[in-house]
């Protein structure tokens, strides 16, 4: 089972220094040390080991070094930055491996650039070497890019010409959608496998600056000096330690029990049960001084760093599994009081950290390739944050029973402070043809919806009763189960992202789109394919129809 914890004391590829305002991020990939056997990580290549602790370490700064304003990120490798994602293991990785790989590559990437935005925290790439493929994709996730200008280190993403793939981790949405490259230098760019060195680089707009060897040091140094002056609303603040989550794994890793959250699935029919719990007690009213208090164990943190653990091993450790049933259980009222704690306060660090950490999870949820089934009976708690979940399903099934009714809850987060990645919020692009909807329910936040009254608000899709609730679910599941996962993975990604295209949009359902296509064709990945022979001494055949 994969295991998706680590912390500072046990990373093997990355080391963080934190010295007040600044952060430096040493990447120094250990060659002998993959995340499974069979390949070598040379020249600061990466895999999902590497890829595990980048995200850890994002994650930390946010909540335990709040004070942080700029991070470095370099090589301890003197000759090149990064390579990018290793070539043998994408090479002898299955295709769901693959395509799994890089999409948690592409969240871990906009978590950079999240944290840029709303955190306060500037990544800078300080490129002391070269930095080709996804070595340069991670740079492009970085506020600032600077290349030293040695006469041979470059910046490239050299996907298309040697491996016949494409940078997969946003790097041609990057180009074009953040850093605003005109698309005839783009083209150039992306197919030159040699790459730019520093001054054609900064020249069309690659990178933001290159210094000499004898200076690229103290340059960076007063550049991150500089943004660690920029003024914040976090200062003096005190971090909290993420505690491990520590879950009771079952031996055959079908059951994972968390604090608030249980996977449990079901091999043999394909799918799997998601449950999130409530706040144990709906009598306290939490404050922002027991949310400081809590810490890590304060509900809103731990039940979705618990959730974005178990949709972290449903994708890796459950290929198979084509249907997750979401349920809550618990106090709705509880749910609530956190809702409310956590709109009211977003000039609170910490609750504010908690609320685009519950964004960021749920966002992950929305780009989980498995059809999505909300059950909502009398037990359920889908109010507040986690009527999120509920609103990221695909179908919604809610009991209709007269003599113990089930009943939803828009919560105050739903107006805006969790949206998806098209920009919009889970209402909103739910009534994409009747806003107004959107605008009610928001209006109405709090409001307990019955049965009835949520299905004609439009926020259930099937309302059975108490005789054909269990007949029901049992045939949706059924059906479900019984159609092509490539079409139903298709289907699901096209519908769950109506509306305006964003950059993160464009990264994960179009390019991620493609390079899952492309995954497949012999022309990449056959036996004479150009990712199958790469560092062999035989060239690629190539189908040469376009299709």
């Amino acid at each position: 089972m994969t295991d998706f914890e680590t912390d500072p004391s046990r990373y093997v590829h990355w080391k963080l220094v934190v010295d007040g305002p600044i952060a430096r991020l040493l990447m120094n990939v250990a060659e002998d040390k993959p995340f499974r056997p069979g390949y070598r990580l040379k020249l600061n290549s990466y895999d999902l080991g590497v890829d595990i602790e980048l995200a850890d370490v994002v994650q930390r700064l946010r909540f335990e070094h709040p004070g942080v304003k700029a991070i470095v990120i370099t090589s301890g490798n003197s000759r090149v930055f990064c390579a990018g994602a290793n070539i043998n293991m994408l090479a002898t990785s299955s295709h769901p491996f693959k395509v799994n790989f890089c999409k948690f590559t592409n969240e871990t990437r906009c978590s950079i650039e999240d944290a840029t935005a709303h955190s306060g925290q500037t990544y800078v790439a300080a490129l002391n070497g070269t930095a080709s493929g996804g070595g340069y994709e991670l740079a492009s996730a970085c506020a600032e890019i600077y290349l030293i200008d040695d006469g041979n280190s470059a910046v490239s993403l050299p996907e298309v010409p040697l491996l016949g793939v494409l940078p997969g981790t946003g790097g041609l949405t990057r180009l074009v959608d953040k850093r605003k490259i005109r698309r005839d230098r783009a083209d150039v760019f992306s197919t030159l496998a040699e790459g730019l060195k520093a001054r054609k680089a900064k020249e069309w707009g690659f990178i933001d600056g290159g210094f000499p060897r004898s200076r690229f040091d103290p340059e960076i140094g007063k550049r991150a000096a500089a943004l660690a002056a920029q003024p914040s609303s976090k200062e003096g603040a005190t971090g909290i330690k993420l505690t491990p989550l520590a879950p009771r794994v079952s031996e055959s890793g079908a059951t994972v029990e968390y604090r608030h959250v249980t996977l449990g699935v079901d091999r043999g029919r394909r799918s799997a049960d998601l449950t999130i719990a409530a706040p144990s007690s709906a009598t306290d009213t939490p404050t922002v001084a027991s949310a400081h208090a809590a810490g890590a164990d304060f509900w809103a943190l731990r039940v979705f760093r618990e959730l974005d653990d178990a949709l972290c091993r449903l994708r890796f450790d459950h290929e198979d599994v084509g249907l997750v049933l979401l349920r809550t259980r618990g106090s709705a009222d509880a749910v609530m009081a956190m809702d409310t704690l956590l709109a009211a306060h977003q000039n609170d660090w910490l609750l504010r950290e908690i609320t685009l950490l519950a964004a960021r999870v749920l966002r992950r949820l929305d780009l989980t390739a498995k059809s999505l089934f909300a059950i909502a009976d009398a037990e359920n708690c889908f109010a507040g944050c986690l009527i999120e979940l509920a609103l990221a399903a695909d179908r919604v099934y809610m009991r209709n029973d007269a003599a113990r009714q089930a009943a939803v809850i828009v919560g105050p987060l739903s107006s805006g402070l969790l949206p998806m990645s098209n920009g919009l919020t889970r209402l909103q692009s739910r009534f994409l043809g009747d806003p107004g909807r959107a605008v009610a329910l928001v209006s109405a936040v709090g409001t307990r919806l019955e049965t009835p009254a949520a299905l004609d608000a439009g926020l259930v899709t099937v309302a059975p009763d108490e005789l054909d609730w269990d007949e029901e679910i049992r045939v949706a599941v059924e059906e479900r189960l019984s159609l092509s996962p490539d079409a139903l993975t298709g289907m699901e990604a096209s519908l769950r992202f109506g509306g305006p295209e964003t950059t993160d949009s464009k990264i994960y359902g179009r390019l991620s789109a493609w390079q899952n296509w492309i995954f497949t064709r012999p022309n990449a990945t056959g036996e004479q394919g150009a990712l199958k022979l790469y560092g062999q001494p035989d060239r690629p055949r190539f189908d040469w129809k376009r299709t």
